[in-house]
């Protein structure tokens, strides 16, 4: 079995899924997982999937034959994350530019790494503009405690409060 991950990009329109979802299927791929957003019109997606050796070249080729849809497809590694490391922060703040940088420095300046990130924007006039929220699955380094992420992050701007939630709550 191959691992492959999939990018896909294109003008959204109904029935996308469905019809990757089916090549994956035809071809004998198992659908392992992913992330699909409709932004701004379009639909985005990343995905992972395995497929069987003698089913790789007629899969990407019925991909690629999508009408409006670009798909670019790249070999998977085999790569271990050990899930006790992981946590999730749960981010929520005034929403600004480079508030996303900002969060992603500090992290990588405490040794950790992103496995997992999302955020969205949402208007909220109580609050006199518009608010950040994001989820960040972090593994930490051996020896790294989530307090001192948490503190670090935190400290970015007064307006920014920072949550834990296990791996399995958002499994």
């Amino acid at each position: 079995m191959k691992q492959l991950v999939l990018t896909l990009i294109g003008p959204d329109k109904p029935g996308l899924v469905e019809k990757v979802s089916a090549i994956v299927l035809q071809h004998k791929a198992n659908w392992l997982a992913s992330n699909l957003s409709h932004l701004c019109g379009h639909f985005a997606g990343i995905l992972q999937i395995e497929v069987p050796e003698e089913q790789l070249q007629a899969l990407k080729l019925e991909l690629h034959n999508i009408d409006d849809l670009e798909i670019k497809i790249e070999a998977g590694q085999d790569v271990l994350n050990d899930t006790s490391k992981q946590l999730n922060f749960v981010i929520t703040g005034n929403d600004r530019p480079g508030i996303v940088q900002e969060l992603s420095s500090v992290i990588r300046h405490k040794g950790a790494s992103i496995i997992h990130f999302t955020s969205t924007q949402q208007s909220a006039p109580n609050w006199g503009g518009s608010l950040f929220n994001a989820v960040a699955t972090v593994e930490l380094p051996e020896g790294l405690n989530k307090e001192e992420v948490i503190t670090a992050l935190e400290s970015i701007t007064s307006d920014l409060v920072v949550d834990v939630e296990s791996s399995k709550d958002c499994a």
